[in-house]
């Protein structure tokens, strides 16, 4: 009897068992090359619109449907033939196993919400390659979200997140509205902050100190001669490690320059981009015009404000030397190249992956903290 004919007693509007396109003899199948279900009707030859379930691939593989299970959960307890044919009727249907049912079981979600402020930038994009490099292989996967600097979207996605009870929490920043704080720190599950440096962090923190990545590069380019430093960024854009660096700057020119005037220009809402870089080129010369060292909070400030100068025909650092934070990629392919301060972005990731998977699996309840440092990287541009 033909499989469709099977199944209920076939009462009018019941649903019809699903129709399976094969595309293949399954491995161990029939001895007249025919695709068996697991009573051994022969397989069906349509796709209906119901969802494939895990007992419609049980049947295709001629196995339990606990054991479908187990292969899914745990494939070395199952023998390699059985595996096998387990695998090929999964392709064969499209199964996907239903996840929530399962999390539900295990009150595990083997998700990670990760929280960055833009995914435009490739430091960023760096820090999510290392997490991910580390998750994945042990069978977790991230849900990424954007805050766009906006401490209230942050809050509203850690909301969001949290409704979807993942395993951990990634997040770059170490300030967050008190309701975020709250949340974290109530949730339960290992939480890492990334970025920057506090004494008071939620769990674990993984980052460096932007202050003293800033009294650094001061403290070099006072070396080199620079006497009149002009600070130039976006502060006003939810940024607290922007500000940080401006704070560090103000103190940094006050203690080695004294008397020297604290210049700091300000893009306010400007966005982190190329042109922004070359508005605070153009506000530099007209309001500080005894500037000789432009030093920007990023370096996509600072390649705008270079190229544009270059366009010019200004001389760099002869007219004015131009100094960045974080060297990106194209910091090293500028001409002049780039100085700047090198960060660890994906070694922030990898870490926190792995302090992550460490207090998922259990092999440790206790936060952690790490500070990564950063790298003072001279180049031509001062």
């Amino acid at each position: 009897m033909d499989i469709r004919d099977q199944g209920s007693d076939g009462q009018p509007g019941e649903p019809r068992p699903p129709v399976i396109e094969t595309v293949g003899v399954a491995p161990g199948g029939g001895g007249d090359g025919r695709v068996l279900a697991r009573d051994g009707a022969p397989a069906l030859t349509r796709r209906a619109t119901r969802t494939i379930t895990l007992n419609d691939v049980a049947s295709l593989a001629n196995v339990s449907p606990q054991t479908v299970s187990r292969a899914l959960r745990a494939p070395e307890l199952v023998s390699e033939g059985t595996l096998e044919r387990v695998r090929w009727a999964i392709s064969t249907t499209g199964y996907v196993p239903n996840l929530a049912a399962s999390n539900l079981a295990s009150n595990r979600s083997r998700t990670i919400a990760a929280i960055i402020p833009t995914i435009s930038a490739s430091v960023f994009a760096d820090a999510l390659h290392g997490l991910d490099a580390v998750l994945t292989p042990a069978g977790y996967q991230l849900f990424i979200g954007s805050t766009d600097y906006d401490l209230q979207h942050e809050e509203n996605l850690i909301r969001a997140f949290m409704g979807r009870r993942p395993d951990g929490m990634f997040i770059v920043g170490t300030k967050h509205t008190p309701a975020a704080t709250l949340l974290m720190r109530n949730a339960r599950i290992p939480v890492v902050e990334a970025w920057n440096w506090t004494d008071d962090p939620i769990d674990s923190l993984v980052g460096f100190s932007n202050r003293d990545a800033i009294e650094a590069i001061v403290a070099y380019v006072v070396g080199k001669g620079y006497t009149h430093p002009t600070f130039a960024g976006s502060f006003r854009t939810g940024d607290s490690r922007a500000v940080d660096r401006q704070v560090s700057f103000a103190q940094t020119v006050q203690r080695l320059l004294p008397g020297e005037a604290v210049r700091v220009i300000d893009s306010g809402t400007g966005t982190v981009d190329l042109e922004t870089g070359i508005t605070l080129l153009d506000r530099t010369l007209a309001e500080h015009p005894e500037t000789d060292v432009l030093m920007f909070a990023s370096d996509v400030f600072a390649a705008g404000a270079l190229l544009e100068a270059r366009r010019r025909g200004m001389s760099i650092p002869g007219d004015i030397a131009i100094t960045g934070f974080g060297d990106f990629e194209i910091a090293r392919h500028l001409v002049p190249a780039l100085t700047t301060v090198s960060l660890p972005n994906t070694e922030i990731g990898t870490h926190a992956g792995q302090i992550l998977l460490q207090r998922m699996v259990g092999d440790t309840s206790d936060p952690e903290l790490l500070d990564l440092g950063f790298e003072l990287m001279p180049r031509e541009s001062a």
